[in-house]
């Protein structure tokens, strides 16, 4: 075989032209290429002028941290000191302060399986153990009444801790059961089929806080006499019932994505119908719906806000909490933006993690 030789000076005249452009023609070419788009620019322009400078001196020029209630009438800035002076009732609610290190621990624990799950290479048997493990003594530690610990009643939970609890368990519940759900619903079996799309479609038909409303208050009055089932238990169960459903709906239009030739090259192996779903047919349809599924956890993550309406302390109800003691009346925009903080922090990480797994698999 013959190497011809490599002519250089035609390779770099097949190059494409690097284009150069100065500040001011990219300003002509994006913001002020036409009469429509100048005039919105330059409204844009006005008002930000109008809205950042008096922002930003209210939030860091003359904001007040660490002073007290009375100290921050007396300025014109954000009272921030609101955060550091409630902090702990805040993040743990009614849960005794002197034990304030156990859910501490729980949720370094949480956060910690959480990114070590992260990596696709953990993927394997052992994860499932580590996570059981690691729920069970996150369990002990928020409840207590053995190994020496004292036990705490689930009613005292709250804040951060137990708006992780809901999210994070009703995600990991709610995915696998809508799963099944979509698979139910395209079964040949009639019975099944019916009974999921039965229940799909009347979950979707209502919204959360009828089903939360319903697992306060209806659901003990079916229970026998003497017999009662924790708040908490009710709650997370409608939280799962109702992410399962919509998930459910969007992995059934992953399902329909796959190429009919999909399943019938699974047939052609000899795989069984567990198989053919476990091996071939749920890993494409899975990755394909990803951005659509991320978008549903993120918003079953905002959802456990409404828990309280039945008088359950998320991390919103302490601060509406720490809102109604006479002495900070009135820094409610300080508090709520801390809380909008931690709320844009975890769904931020949930969907920049779902990019990154998206790329992953389709690389």
């Amino acid at each position: 075989m013959v190497q011809l030789p490599r002519d250089n000076n035609q390779t770099d005249r097949l190059r494409a032209p690097v284009i150069r452009i100065g500040a001011w023609q990219w300003l002509k070419s994006n913001l002020f290429n036409g009469v429509f788009n100048s005039v919105v620019t330059i409204l844009v322009c006005i008002f930000l002028y109008k809205i950042i400078p008096p922002f930003v001196r209210w939030a860091f020029i003359d904001s007040l941290w660490l002073s007290t209630a009375d100290q921050c009438r007396a300025g014109d800035g954000a009272c921030w000191s609101i955060i550091p002076a409630n902090i702990r009732f805040i993040i743990f609610g009614f849960y005794p302060y002197e034990l304030h290190w156990r859910p501490t621990v729980a949720m370094i624990m949480l956060i910690s399986l959480l990114f070590y799950s992260k990596n696709r290479n953990h993927w394997n048997t052992s994860l499932g153990y580590i996570w059981i493990a690691g729920l069970l003594i996150m369990g002990i530690l928020m409840r207590g009444g053995i190994w020496g610990l004292t036990a705490v009643e689930s009613d005292q939970w709250g804040g951060l801790p137990l708006t992780l609890m809901l999210s994070v368990f009703g995600m990991f519940a709610a995915y696998p059961l809508g799963i099944l759900l979509a698979l139910g619903r395209r079964s040949k079996m009639p019975a099944i089929k019916t009974l999921c799309i039965l229940y799909i479609e009347l979950i979707r038909g209502v919204p959360l806080i009828s089903l939360l409303f319903m697992s306060a208050v209806l659901f003990p009055l079916f229970l026998p006499a003497g017999l009662t089932v924790n708040k908490i238990i009710r709650a997370q169960a409608a939280i799962i019932l109702f992410t399962a459903a919509y998930i459910a709906e969007v992995v059934r239009g992953g399902l329909q994505a796959i190429s009919r030739g999909q399943y019938e090259a699974a047939e052609s192996l000899g795989l069984n119908y567990v198989q053919k779903m476990r091996l071939v047919v749920l890993p494409q349809a899975l990755k394909i719906v990803i951005p659509p599924t991320v978008g549903i956890l993120i918003s079953a993550f905002k959802d456990t806000s409404l828990v309280v309406i039945i008088a359950l302390y998320d991390i919103l109800k302490t601060t509406r909490s720490v809102l109604g003691n006479p002495s900070w009346m009135g820094f409610s925009p300080e508090a709520y933006i801390f809380v909008a903080l931690i709320y844009f922090v975890c769904c931020y990480a949930m969907s920049n993690y779902s990019r990154r797994l998206e790329r992953e698999l389709h690389s």
